[in-house]
């Protein structure tokens, strides 16, 4: 608590609104007392973002860019700070806070070189010319998940200011540490007061910046009817928007592969974070004919995964972020035992041995046998450590049943065969695909889905695009044509 409140006392402003406690997802304690915005305060937050953006649009590309690889270095430097400011928020485990560290890091590395050599067009006309050249679009509402709450903040403040925009960002309520850390960490970068303003709150706190009028663009990542909402909202003074929503996505398994690998990339695509990834490859296809061995490996790996204390180094699952998400996975596996599912491993609540721990949620790992396209835990979005087997046959087959869904997001294909695994990629409606691994994204490759799972992209070249506009110029050099006398 001393240390962040040492961190933030730089930006960190009082908002008006009720306080937010700010629980240690672990133990259920409250660490400390967290301000939250009430939509008076996101006034005076737009009102500092735009008048701060009159002057840092007009900073040299190749200046803003250093100031985010300054922000790099001073991140990679405390990752161990932050990973535990991570931890106390959302209850993975330590490894993985740092994991998430370090590709914050790598965004703000990668876009902080990248900007400077994001440029317009030059067209010889012959004698005239044209040009374009790339404009910030104002100010940008950035609006977080809880799940990521430092890696998101940094793939949308970094290509914001790239870009030249100023920002207002709406951090989880339930995971407000790690993202006003940064703020801090950016103006001890360099980045200039105003332009990055952290706001912190309940729902109304977003649909405020949503309907700002001074707000240019929202970059939104969370569920599917939120987006909806965004998107209809933003329709009313046509705000750009990019939305990074939920997901069912598929992973296939073809008969051929290496068993091992297979049965580490569908942990990979559903146990990370406590299951709540948006991109998870929770429905688990499986070629009928290595069925039972797969089951059968996956099943006994599982087991093993030691829940406890995320701080621990061995511990592999920690803490629900909360009660209420809680109870809606555990509503949803009583819905699948009732539709017919076989719990093989999991399939409920954990009461840990150590009584520091009896305020957090915990929830074992869970594979569902038995399971048919048709059901509850197969078709909506759980967002826990739930995964469901699927058996098929052919190709044709599972790559029919991999794409009936309304999401897109992500999917996965398991084979050693590489021409199968290019032709039935290639078939799969989704955004964001792995070969033989899961939930692998790089920063130099765009992230966003299809269908009801997004509009836009994150991360990439491509990602600059969503944070600026296209001006086009023409030129004339001689006396103008003008038909009129």
């Amino acid at each position: 608590k001393q240390w962040y409140q040492r961190r933030v006392a730089i930006t960190a402003g009082v908002g008006s609104g009720k306080g937010l406690d700010v629980v240690n997802k672990a133990t259920g304690n409250v660490v400390m007392t967290s301000a939250s915005a009430s939509d008076a305060d996101v006034d005076t937050a737009v009102q500092s973002a735009l008048a701060a953006f009159q002057t840092f649009r007009d900073i040299p590309a190749a200046e803003r860019g250093q100031l985010l690889l300054k922000a790099a270095t001073l991140l990679e430097e405390r990752t161990i700070e932050f990973a535990h400011l991570e931890t106390l928020d959302t209850g993975k485990p330590f490894y993985e806070s740092e994991m998430d560290v370090g590709t914050g890091v790598d965004a703000l590395r990668f876009i902080g070189g990248l900007v400077q050599n994001y440029h317009g067009n030059h067209f010889d006309l012959g004698g005239n010319f044209a040009y374009t050249s790339r404009e910030p679009l104002g100010v940008i509402g950035g609006i977080g998940p809880w799940n990521y709450p430092l890696q998101t903040a940094c793939w949308k403040i970094a290509p914001a200011l790239a870009c030249g925009n100023s920002l207002v960002y709406k951090c989880s309520e339930y995971t407000p540490l790690s993202t006003v850390a940064f703020a801090a960490l950016l103006k001890e970068a360099g980045l200039p007061a105003g332009v990055v303003n952290i706001v912190a709150g309940e729902g109304s706190v977003g649909a405020a910046i949503t309907a700002h009028p001074n707000i240019s663009k929202l970059s939104f990542t969370g569920s599917v009817p939120t987006g909806k909402r965004i998107m209809s909202k933003a329709s009313d003074s046509l705000k750009k928007v990019t939305l990074e929503l939920g997901g069912k996505s598929p992973l296939i398994i073809f008969d051929d592969v290496d068993m091992k690998n297979a049965v580490s990339t569908a942990m990979l695509a559903n146990f990370f974070s406590q299951g709540a990834v948006c991109s998870n490859g929770t429905r688990v296809f499986v070629q009928r004919s290595i069925l039972e061995e797969f089951t059968s490996q996956l099943v006994e790996r599982t087991k093993k995964l030691k829940i406890g204390n995320p701080m621990q180094e061995d511990v592999k699952v920690g803490a629900t972020i909360c009660k209420m998400q809680y109870d809606k996975i555990l509503k949803y596996l009583d819905i699948a035992r009732e539709e017919g599912c076989e719990v093989l491993c999991g399939g409920g609540a954990v009461t840990l041995d150590d009584p520091n721990l009896a305020g957090g949620f915990y929830i074992a790992p869970t594979v569902l046998g038995n399971c048919t396209d048709d059901m509850t835990v197969v078709k909506e979005e759980v967002f826990g450590p739930v995964l469901s087997i699927l058996v098929f046959d052919t190709e044709e087959e599972v790559i029919r049943r991999a794409n009936d869904t309304p999401f897109g997001l992500a999917a996965g294909v398991c084979t050693q065969n590489l021409s199968r695994a290019y032709r039935v990629t290639s078939k799969l409606e989704a955004g964001s695909c792995n070969i033989n691994t899961f939930n692998n994204f790089p920063t130099v490759i765009p992230f966003g889905g299809y269908k009801n799972s997004g509009i836009g992209r994150e991360l990439g070249e491509e990602c600059l695009n969503y944070y600026s506009q296209t001006k086009s110029v023409y030129v004339e050099t001689g006396d103008p044509w003008c038909p009129f006398e």
